[in-house]
């Protein structure tokens, strides 16, 4: 037992080390290519994100330079380029084999999409960084000097711990409506807070977020719903309105109440809620948003019954549904949204899983999402009535499983069926399953005698 452990430990560290050394020949390479800009008589720095988090004293994820050379100058310096938004002037460097996006220094016209301007200037340093969206990305580092240049104070913001719209807040979401998003992701993931102007102009535009592109909106709330401080995320996404627009279906939860002997916590938006407080730090898109959208079909489906109990009968099948839906909308990739889908689909099986037959049982616990689906039923159980007793009885089985394959190879196949002289026909199924059940359930245990059972209960001659 102790080998898994270490090679699973050695496992890790290789890969942060890997991550280590990545980031260092990341930066060093960055450095190069600042270098052979100022080389070459022009300004380089670092700006952007890179420098929000070595003034953290972070590692950097990328770097991106800016610069006051031109997209054409950029293109003739380096051999390897591409450009992804001369008109913006951003070129993409490869050096190295990283991608490095210099951009020249500019101001921007009006933003009339509410994403990109109509028209830039080519500009100065600090011109360009009170272009920028919050203080704390505004900032540029000099990597000759070594120096931080803040013109907008991001410097202080950090250490204050604050999200700040850099000039005008309502004109910063204005040019782009996915910075309101922003602002509440960097706010939940570096558990910030976000200044008073700056909410109160996000609160004031909230119900224009889906001017965007519903592709940067669900990258967003992904962003948000997969850091570890995802609770402060959903609060300030509702808190702000953002979560009425982009996710109404949510907001519907809100004085959706509950049965108070299953549902002591209160409404639906509140179990909801609790759910993600009790996920463990790190998780899929899936089982996240599985905890957000199991119970999305109670408030459509809640009715009361000759006794005086709220039920919701098919929130499960017509949740399933609806979370198909939102997840189509906003974008989300087909095998995200399947095994999503499935998670909510089967959330209310487990409560009947003591009283399943062994076979069905390992069929359940054979699917693919199974594991993210009892983090799914455990932390739905822990958030209302705290009954565990079927999580434990699952946790045992799993244990008992363990010592084989859930699901062994068939002992009989097709062509076994054809040899017995069986024509094939619909009936084929009907058998190989009859026998996979027998076989998981211990009564037939190898090919022999599964080939002498089907003899037994089905005609040789009789087409299947």
């Amino acid at each position: 037992m102790v080998a898994p452990q270490l090679i699973t430990y050695a496992t890790v560290i290789n890969r942060r080390y890997n991550k280590c050394v990545k980031t260092s020949r990341m930066e060093k390479t960055a450095r190069e290519v600042a270098q052979r800009l100022r080389a070459a008589g022009q300004i380089a720095y670092f700006a952007g994100g890179c420098v929000r988090d070595m003034v953290r004293g972070l590692a950097a994820k990328d770097f991106d330079v800016a610069t006051d050379a031109t997209p054409d100058v950029v293109q003739k310096i380096f051999a390897h380029t591409y450009a992804v938004g001369a008109h913006f002037g951003v070129v993409v460097v490869v050096e190295n084999g990283f991608n490095f996006e210099v951009a020249t220094f500019r101001s921007d016209g009006a933003y009339l999409d509410h994403r990109h301007p109509v028209d830039v200037r080519f500009s100065s340093p600090e011109e360009d960084a009170k272009r920028r969206d919050f203080t704390i990305n505004g900032m540029f580092f000099d990597p000759e000097k070594n120096e931080v240049i803040d013109f907008v104070g991001g410097r202080a913001d950090l250490k204050a711990k604050m999200i700040r719209a850099i000039g005008e807040p309502g004109e910063r979401f204005g040019e782009d409506r996915l910075r309101m998003l922003r602002a509440v992701r960097f706010a939940t993931v570096l558990d910030y807070k976000i200044d008073n102007r700056t909410w109160d102009a996000l609160v004031a535009n909230a119900a224009s977020i889906n001017e965007i592109s519903a592709e940067r909106i669900r990258e967003e709330l992904v962003r948000i719903f997969l850091s570890a401080n995802r609770v402060r995320g959903w609060d300030l996404v509702d808190e702000s309105g953002l979560l009425r627009t982009i996710l109404p279906e949510l907001e519907a939860m809100k004085g959706c109440l509950q049965p108070e002997q299953f549902h002591p916590e209160g409404d639906v938006f509140q179990h909801t809620r609790l759910m993600l407080e009790l996920l463990p730090e790190n998780v899929s898109v899936p089982l996240v948003f599985a905890v957000l959208l199991h119970d999305v079909a109670k408030p459509v489906t809640a009715t009361v019954d000759e006794t005086g109990r709220i039920r919701f009968n098919g929130h499960d099948r017509i949740g399933a549904a609806m979370t198909e839906s939102i997840m189509e909308r906003l974008r989300f990739s087909r095998a995200e949204i399947d095994a999503t889908v499935e998670m909510v689909r089967q959330h209310m099986v487990f409560k009947d899983v003591p009283k399943m037959r062994v076979a069905k049982l390992k069929r359940f616990m054979a699917r693919p999402t199974f594991e993210e689906e009892l983090e799914l039923h455990r932390v739905d159980c822990a958030s209302s009535h705290q009954m565990m007793d079927n999580h434990e009885f699952l946790l045992r089985k799993r244990e008992e499983f363990a010592n084989e394959p859930i699901i062994p190879p068939p002992l009989v196949r097709g062509d076994d069926l054809i040899a017995l002289g069986m024509k094939p026909g619909p009936k084929f199924g009907e058998i190989l399953e009859a026998v996979e059940t027998r076989q998981l359930e211990g009564a037939l245990k190898d090919r022999e005698e599964a080939l002498d059972w089907v003899k037994r209960e089905y005609s040789p001659g009789q087409k299947a």
